[in-house]
């Protein structure tokens, strides 16, 4: 069984709500009392877990020095989905599809935060693909705030092939590239959409690129050629969110 760690009322809440059975130890402040934390004690207690009381300098050692707000929890790591699994949900879903395609992104941290703006922005899936990339582990769950529990991360082998498919059920597939001629901010995207975002450095692969609808970019003013891609794909996914606000 792999286990991770969870810190902080909001990541251990966003665990309760949505993969509770997953939840298999916790830990609290003995010395903090507050309305927050006993709630979520609460819910833990109601579940058959009891949390140990433990000095808040141990707590900070699991938590890596980072605000745990009192608690820390073990859980399991989310599962990553089939591509089978993606044709599903896309088939059963009633609202507009909206989902982040990473290409061969490998920076855990990276992942982690998309999955943290996937889930702020209401994606309904993160796509990876299994080679050379990323997948779900303790650092990505960490970051991800708890939106690792609560945004789907399908893993797919042949990127190029899910796209078409993706195409076949009327999603257009946006992708960002610096040499693209159009900004993110002239486009018209209240619309079923898959943004494509590539590694740092090299960007999407060509393949990729082929697949792609339309390209867009995001204006620079500085000095420096590009963004972090997490910070990127926050930048594209706010803006498809904002349009979709409008509408």
């Amino acid at each position: 069984m792999n286990l991770t760690q969870l810190f902080g009322i909001h990541a251990v809440q966003a665990a309760l709500d949505y993969s509770p059975q997953k939840i298999r130890r916790a830990w609290v402040d003995s010395q903090r009392q507050d309305v927050r934390l006993k709630q979520v004690i609460d819910d833990l207690v109601k579940l058959g877990i009891n949390p140990e009381k433990t000095e808040r300098k141990k707590l900070e050692k699991m938590a890596d020095g980072k605000n745990h707000q009192g608690i820390v929890v073990a859980v399991e790591l989310p599962a990553m989905r089939s591509e089978d699994q993606l044709k599903q949900d896309v088939e059963a879903l009633t609202q507009t599809p909206f989902y982040l395609v990473l290409d061969q992104v490998q920076d855990p941290h990276n992942l982690g935060a998309c999955l943290r703006t996937a889930d702020a922005v209401g994606a309904h899936g993160v796509i990876v693909t299994k080679d050379n990339a990323a997948g779900i582990t303790p650092t990505v769950c960490k970051v991800a705030s708890g939106a690792a529990e609560t945004v789907p991360v399908y893993q797919v082998t042949n990127l190029a092939r899910v796209l078409r498919w993706l195409k076949e059920q009327n999603i257009w597939i946006m992708g960002a590239a610096g040499e693209a001629e159009q900004t993110v901010f002239q486009m018209e995207l209240d619309m079923p959409l898959a943004v494509v975002m590539g590694t740092e450095g090299t960007g999407m692969r060509h393949l990729t690129r082929q697949h792609c609808d339309f390209l867009v970019k995001i204006p620079m003013a500085g000095q420096v050629e590009s963004l972090n891609v997490s910070v990127a794909a926050g930048v594209l996914l706010y803006e498809v969110f904002r349009q979709k606000l409008l509408a």
